[in-house]
């Protein structure tokens, strides 16, 4: 939101300095980004009229000019301008004059000829414009008066970074408000005055979607002079709000939106064609919009038509068709409140971006449709002539401002003060926020045009603003000092990112929402949880798992010539049906297993390494297993389930090919992820007798068929319960010679030992015959 320093002061009384202003609104929540000054320091410029051009005697490019500049003495003046012309009005720079570049001006002799000023150029002055000639100024402007208080060019430009909730700073109007209520300064009334119908036409208005568009007014004004010439004092408030003048009619509209926060919108009057409907848009209908594009609206988006054709998108833009022009003589005037939750999203849509839609989707204050239709009407009745007719207005049900029930006991107690309930609806006035006593309570009514006020937290929140976050007492907290206790069933997460960042992984944070063809590729997910409002149509639907943004972050990685990337993230998943959401960890490797150095041979990370890392996350009672089966996001003979506590907790593999091709990835990709639950989920530890005796290893070759995998033998092995068996595991695989097509050859090593003595012989060949039946009984032949 910009604004010029001297509109605003025009509507609120303040004796604060442009700083002071700028450090109270930062301080009430209004953060002032940016204060610059209009215009460049320059003295003693002044309008000028050009009373005689003449050539110069001794240079062909150089021309010698009689100059008024109002103190009755015409000044002579050599210029070298090629648009000085005798009539025309400009800066001149009498002697004595310092420009914005140091340049002091003084009598000089130019080609034999004495020169007593300087007319000058936009830009010499250090304003926009071309340094293509003199500046040329309004026809109308004061000989004599100096530039600077012409063009209030003394002022300062305020630049608000608003927050979403806070639409109703939106205009003057609003920024005044908030001026007065922090400041205690006196704020002006809105100057809109009624205005007295001369025309008795009155357009025929229907509204289809009242729910969507409660309160349309409109009239109509006839025999205006579009070609009329914009007032120099709208044109600087428009530029220093950062609008573009276009023509009287347009500029109105807009300086009425600056002015007072609605948008206006003006039709050529004999471009419509029967009544104005305001409905929702109807399959295969089109509209030019003023700027030139051409749309098909969808049929979620409200639109403004007549009886043949489409006029307007509904809060967002004017059709081109009926769009006001230099021809037009006769306007039709709208003034609308839409319904934030219909305009929202829409004009991103579209890929447009209005001062309209900006406000709609926020919210304007519908109270002020009506005052607003006046000022316009006023301001285009002074400035292009005109007969006006009365208002047409349909109205429905307006949304409802219910109040809110303050407790002075929960004020102090949230803010630290002792305010009491005399100094609290003094401050509630002065936001003009109405309040009824309610035995200990305030019963307050927000205005029309807060919609961020809801909760009663909302107004202590409004209280602190007016007296300053600054001049609240600081309270020295008082509590209960106790020790935070955390159970032993539950591991924290930052040992899992610990144990991450140990094994040479780096956390990325990605947005929860993803493309929805992401989503559907890696996830095979047909059903996302949509938003109704994205960010971007790359960021359409809520993740289902954490791979697609780890998957982001890789191609980004490895653009910046990144060959070897280890990341990982933790974040909550979410899921359609019931929309249940939980959290995740996933991560993800490409490029070579180890940096490089010297010790060691440079590999590529494969799936086991990376299963290795998963295994590290997981507590040693998690009873954890791979179980190899197919994932739609990755290679269809590397993939495998997790599992952990008895359940399917998370998925391992390797990217499919196909996703490695159209990500434009050139390196395996292996990527694991798991239920953050299954992870930190951890069973009561118990204590252990330390073995007294050696353990005994005893070694079981097997030769089973192809499709047997390693991890069932285990699994059978440890779920027969051998008896001192303290460890299983895997340690050689063999496909050759000696062993058939078909099959392979597996290797455990078995330990065993008792707490208590020694095992002898006969204990440990029990034990081993117990395990070796175990084989037998799923197709494994012991390899002599």
């Amino acid at each position: 939101m910009k604004f010029s320093e001297i509109w605003l002061r025009s509507w609120v009384d303040t004796k604060l300095s442009s700083h002071e202003l700028a450090h109270a609104l930062t301080m009430a929540g209004l953060e002032v980004e940016t204060l610059e000054s209009v215009a460049p320091p320059f003295s003693d410029v002044v309008v000028a009229e050009v009373l005689e051009v003449t050539r110069h005697p001794n240079a062909d490019r150089l021309n010698l000019c009689q100059v008024n500049v109002g103190d009755g003495m015409p000044l002579s003046i050599v210029c070298g301008a090629p648009n000085v012309a005798v009539g025309i009005k400009v800066p001149c720079a009498r002697i004595g004059a310092i420009l914005p570049d140091g340049l002091v001006i003084k009598r000089a002799k130019v080609r034999g000829v004495d020169s007593f000023g300087m007319l000058c150029s936009g830009t010499e002055l250090g304003l926009a414009g071309e340094n293509q000639g003199l500046w040329l100024l309004p026809d109308d402007s004061p000989v004599g008066m100096k530039l600077r208080d012409y063009m209030e060019l003394d002022d300062t430009l305020f630049t608000l970074k608003l927050t979403p909730n806070r639409s109703d700073c939106l205009s003057i109007a609003g920024v005044a408000r908030e001026v007065a209520a922090i400041t205690g300064g006196t704020l002006n009334t809105i100057q809109a005055h009624h205005v007295h119908p001369t025309l008795i036409e009155v357009m025929a208005i229907q509204v289809s979607v009242p729910e969507v568009c409660p309160l349309y007014c409109g009239r109509v004004i006839r025999d205006i002079n579009a070609m009329a010439v914009t007032p120099l004092w709208m044109n600087h408030r428009l530029e220093r709000g950062g609008v573009r003048s276009v023509n009287a009619v347009v500029d109105i509209t807009n300086y009425v939106m600056l002015e007072l926060g609605q948008p206006i919108h003006a039709f050529d009057r004999d471009k419509i064609i029967g009544e104005v409907v305001v409905r929702y848009a109807r399959v295969g209908e089109e509209l030019t919009l003023l700027n030139g594009q051409n749309i098909i609206p969808q049929n979620d988006m409200v639109v403004t038509s007549d009886d043949v054709k489409l006029l307007a998108l509904a809060g967002i833009m004017g059709g081109a068709e009926s769009g006001v022009g230099d021809a037009t003589h006769n306007v039709f005037l709208e003034s609308a409140f839409f319904a934030p939750d219909a305009i929202i999203g829409k004009a991103r849509k579209l890929n447009i971006a209005t001062d309209s839609s900006y406000r709609f989707e926020r919210g304007v204050d519908f109270c002020a449709t009506g005052t607003a239709l006046e000022r316009a009407t006023q301001l285009l009745l002074e400035i292009c002539g005109g007969q006006a007719g009365p208002i047409s207005e349909v109205r429905k049900n307006l949304p409802a401002r219910d109040p809110i029930t303050l407790r002075l006991e929960r004020v102090n107690r949230v803010l630290g003060t002792r305010l009491d309930s005399i100094e609290v609806v003094a401050i509630l006035r002065r936001l003009q926020l109405k309040a009824e006593r309610q035995n200990d309570n305030l019963l307050v009514t927000p205005p029309s045009y807060r919609f961020d006020l809801l909760l009663e937290v909302d107004l202590i929140e409004e209280i602190a603003r007016v007296i300053g976050y600054d001049n609240i007492p600081a309270q020295p907290l008082r509590t209960a000092a106790r020790m935070v206790s955390h159970t032993e069933v539950r591991r924290p997460v930052s040992r899992l990112r610990n144990a991450m960042v140990a094994r040479d992984y780096q956390e990325t944070i990605s947005y929860a929402f993803v493309d929805a063809e992401t989503e559907l590729n890696l996830c095979a997910n047909t059903t996302p949880v949509t938003l109704k409002n994205p960010l971007s149509n790359h960021l359409a639907v809520m993740r289902s798992s954490l791979l697609g943004g780890l998957v982001g972050a890789l191609r980004v990685n490895l653009v910046r010539k990144q060959s070897r990337v280890r990341l990982f993230e933790v974040g909550a998943c979410f899921f359609g049906g019931n929309y249940a959401q939980r959290e995740q960890f996933a991560g993800l490797c490409c490029g070579t297993q180890l940096s490089e150095q010297w010790g060691e041979v440079t590999r590529n990370v494969d799936f086991y390494d990376v299963k290795a890392d998963v295994e590290a996350l997981f507590p040693s009672t998690a009873q954890l297993s791979f179980v190899a089966s197919p994932h739609p996001a990755s290679h269809p003979g590397r993939s495998a389930q997790v599992w952990a506590h008895g359940r399917a907790v998370g998925w391992i593999g390797e990217l499919h090919p196909k996703w490695l091709q159209q990500y434009d990835i050139s390196q395996a990709v292996v990527w694991f992820e798991v239920e953050m639950d299954a992870l930190v989920s951890v069973d009561l530890p118990c204590a252990n007798e330390i073995y007294k005796s050696l353990p005994v290893r005893r070694d079981l070759a097997v030769v089973v068929d192809e499709d047997t995998t390693a991890q069932s033998l285990l699994d059978a092995m440890r779920d027969s319960g051998a008896p001192h068996v303290t460890e299983l595991a895997l340690f050689d695989l063999y496909r050759g010679k000696g062993v058939e097509n078909g099959k392979k050859s597996l290797a455990f090593r078995v330990l065993l030992q008792d707490t208590e003595k020694t095992l002898i012989d006969s204990e440990i060949e029990l034990s081993i015959a117990h395990l070796t039946a175990v084989l037998q009984k799923h197709g494994a032949q012991l390899r002599i």
